[in-house]
C-alpha cells in the first residue's frame, strides 16, 4: 500500500490521517507534499474549524522521517530538500489559522513528535511514548525538534532527549504541560475538545492563536504585521485610501 496523509472534513472538523502503518506511518517525500498542500487548502477553508492530526494502525502515531528516503541523499540536498524543505512545511501545519489537536498513541519519534507540536495541543495515549532518538543513528533533530520544543518544555528535559535519547511517558509529558489530556481514547477525547469550537467565534480564535504566536516567537513579525493590517483594513482611513486611488485624488482620512 502507498504511503499517504489522508484528509476528510465533516461538520468543520477536518482530520488528517497519516497512512503508513507497515512503516510506523514514518514520513515519505509523497507525505510532506500531501501535508504541504492540505495545509494550503485548510488554511483558507471557511468550512473548517478545527483540524485534528492522526495515525492510521496501532504501533505509532508516527515514527518520524522514513530512514529509506533520506539515507540515500547527498549532505547538500539532504539539508536543503529534506531537511529545510520539510522545515518549511511544518511550519505551515504549526502556522495554520485553524486550531490544530495532534492525537498520539503508541509512538511519537523525531519527526513524528516534532510533527505533533506543531499542532496546538496534544492528547495521548497512557501507554504512549515520545522521544527524540536521532543522535543514536548519527543524525540531529532537523523538523524543529531543538527549536519549537525548547519553547514548549524545559531545556534541561530537551536535553534529556536529544542528547542522552531518553523517552518521555505520558504523565510526565502531561505533568511538563507538552499534552492536554490524556485519554484511553484519545480521538474521542480530541474530537470532543475540538467539539468546543462550535460555540466559539472562528475569526476570534484564529486572532487569539495570531497573538499567542506573536507572544511565543512563532512567526512572530507575520503575527504582528497580520493583526495590524486587520485593524487597519476595517478602518474609513483605509476606504478612503482605496478610494482615492482609485479617483486619482488627494485622500482626506477621517481618522476613524
Amino acid at each position: 500500500m502507498t504511503a499517504s496523509l489522508d484528509l476528510k472534513v465533516e461538520d468543520g472538523l477536518a482530520t488528517l490521517s497519516l497512512n503508513n502503518p507497515r512503516r510506523l506511518n514514518a514520513f515519505t517525500p509523497e507525505m510532506l507534499d500531501m501535508l504541504d498542500r492540505h495545509c494550503a487548502s485548510l488554511d483558507t477553508d471557511p468550512a473548517v474549524h478545527c483540524v485534528i492530526l492522526r495515525g492510521e494502525g496501532e504501533r505509532a502515531f508516527c515514527a518520524g522521517a522514513d530512514i529509506k528516503a533520506w539515507s540515500v541523499l547527498p549532505p547538500f540536498d539532504f539539508a536543503r530538500d529534506w531537511v529545510r524543505g520539510g522545515h518549511r512545511i511544518f511550519d505551515r501545519l504549526a502556522r495554520l489559522s485553524k486550531p490544530s489537536i495532534a492525537v498520539i498513541h503508541a509512538h511519537a519519534f523525531g519527526g513524528g513528535l516534532e510533527l505533533a507540536v506543531c499542532c496546538d495541543i496534544r492528547v495521548m495515549a497512557p501507554d504512549a511514548t515520545l522521544a527524540l532518538p536521532e543522535a543514536q543513528i548519527g543524525i540531529v533533530p532537523g523538523w524543529s525538534g531543538t527549536q519549537r520544543l525548547a519553547r514548549l518544555i524545559p531545556v534541561p528535559v530537551l536535553k534529556e532527549m536529544a542528547i542522552f535519547g531518553r523517552r518521555i511517558d505520558a504523565q510526565r509529558a502531561l505533568s511538563l504541560g507538552l499534552v492536554a489530556e490524556i485519554s484511553d481514547d484519545p480521538l474521542s477525547a480530541a474530537r470532543s475538545i475540538a467539539a468546543k469550537l462550535q460555540d466559539a467565534s472562528p475569526r476570534a480564535a484564529e486572532v487569539a492563536k495570531y497573538m499567542i504566536h506573536a507572544a511565543t516567537g512563532e512567526d512572530r513579525d507575520a503575527m504582528i504585521e497580520a493583526l495590524g493590517s486587520g485593524m487597519i483594513a476595517a478602518s474609513d482611513d483605509k476606504a478612503e485610501g482605496v478610494a482615492a486611488f482609485a479617483e486619482k485624488r488627494k485622500p482626506a482620512f477621517p481618522g476613524t
